[in-house]
């Protein structure tokens, strides 16, 4: 993916700059030309020396060399790289970015870049949750700039948290991605190759569904629609005709391509799926939270509470992954989500194998920021003979392309 392609590296003053060193590598590695631009800061904990032996290329640091006046031009540098990597990116920096202050050659030429930039944040906990710095964050996002979420853990201060900048193998993978991306477009606009959705008939299920124990009770859980909703969303975007069956939830459809039924329950969500893959569906995604349990019985009347103990009998909902797996039609795509809390990555493989998926979307209640109710995600997919694919947090957006991506690449494949 990175074969030829020209790599400008941004590394700021913080203490995950040693892992710039070993993302260099993992570049050159995959094939691509890097050119590295260090802050001042940066040069006190890393030296240019190794990056430039590990880059083969001089470190630029000042804006012209002192010594023999040779001028670095953040205008050539802008126009030479396909993607601007800001890796460590220190608060200051981002701050920076967010306000158009250029007073290093690492900013001015953000400034000039035509290609797309990608910043992957390194600072401590309290720092990275300052509503400063996330302010910053989000306006970048809105001009475009894509974030690799930091992880969490022990940070260089001592404490616990949310910013350790991404490991370096995933920043190169992420790299790969955005570039394959913008190939693709380029590629499109020049009328070089079809959209591979362009009329591909797509099934998606979204949101929790809702099962009653009384007129005014009920088991659910605390699914948004949000993952569901955004992979509709991006799928109509790309040409495809999609049919979208939501449990309730507060999302709104900004496309008027998309197909909505809401439904209620686990048997209703069952009934109208079956219904809409038996009228035609080439690709299937089942991001819906389906309860695995409804009520033996459903109360007419109101419950009252008689005695300090009530038991309920529940019996197993039917399993709409499994059943479409069964009367699975030969070329179609199916991909299930799954998750989990232990044993994420055996439990999910063992779910794509007993409900005959394509591919199976991971994603850890361990991990922060994922999960419900969040407007991030953190996934891994996992393709039918074993092997894994996985993904920095990020805004579930961006993570529906990533899905839309590995679903495109699955029918040119």
């Amino acid at each position: 993916m990175l074969k030829g392609k020209h790599i400008l590296l941004g590394v700021t003053g913080s203490i995950a700059a040693y892992k710039a060193a070993v993302l260099v590598r993992a570049l050159v590695k995959e094939g691509a030309e890097v050119k590295v631009i260090m802050s001042e800061m940066a040069k006190q904990f890393i030296t240019p020396l190794t990056m430039a032996t590990l880059s083969k290329n001089p470190i630029l640091v000042e804006f012209y060399n002192p010594e023999n006046g040779d001028w670095n031009s953040h205008i050539s540098l802008g126009m030479w790289a396909d993607l601007y990597l800001i890796a460590p990116a220190s608060a200051n920096t981002i701050a920076k970015m967010a306000t158009g202050v250029a007073d290093n050659l690492l900013l001015t030429t953000y400034l000039s870049a035509r290609c797309p930039v990608v910043v992957a944040p390194a600072m401590d906990v309290d720092m990275y949750l300052h509503t400063a710095t996330q302010r910053n964050i989000q306006t970048l996002r809105e001009r475009g700039v894509s974030i690799i979420e930091p992880g969490s853990g022990e940070l260089a201060s001592g404490l616990e948290g949310k910013g350790r900048m991404e490991e370096p193998e995933v920043i190169a993978e992420f790299v790969g991605r955005e570039l394959s991306k913008k190939s693709a477009q380029e590629n499109m606009v020049a009328g070089k190759i079809m959209n591979t959705l362009e009329g591909k008939k797509v099934l998606i299920t979204a949101g929790p569904t809702v099962e009653q124990i009384d007129p005014v009770r009920f088991i659910s859980n605390n699914s948004t629609g949000k993952m569901g909703y955004s992979i509709a969303e991006e799928f109509a975007k790309r040409g495809a005709i999609v049919s979208l069956i939501s449990g309730p939830v507060n999302e709104r459809l900004r496309s008027s391509h998309i197909r909505l039924s809401s439904v209620h329950s686990a048997e209703e969500m069952y009934n109208q799926t079956l219904v809409a893959y038996k009228a035609g569906a080439d690709i299937v995604v089942l991001a819906a939270a389906v309860s695995d349990f409804t009520p033996a019985l459903i109360e007419r009347a109101k419950i009252k509470r008689v005695g300090d103990e009530i038991t309920l009998k529940l019996k197993p909902t039917r399993d709409i992954a499994a059943s479409l797996g069964e009367i699975k039609k030969e070329g179609s795509i199916h991909i299930g989500f799954a998750l989990e809390t232990d044993n994420e990555f055996e439990n999910a493989l063992s779910k794509l194998h007993r409900k005959n998926l394509d591919a199976i979307v991971l994603n850890s209640l361990n991990d922060k920021g994922a999960g419900f109710g969040k407007e991030t995600n953190k996934i891994t997919i996992i393709s039918g003979n074993g092997e894994s694919l996985q993904f920095p947090l990020k805004d579930k957006k961006e993570v529906a392309s990533d899905i839309v991506d590995y679903v495109e690449n699955m029918l040119v494949c």
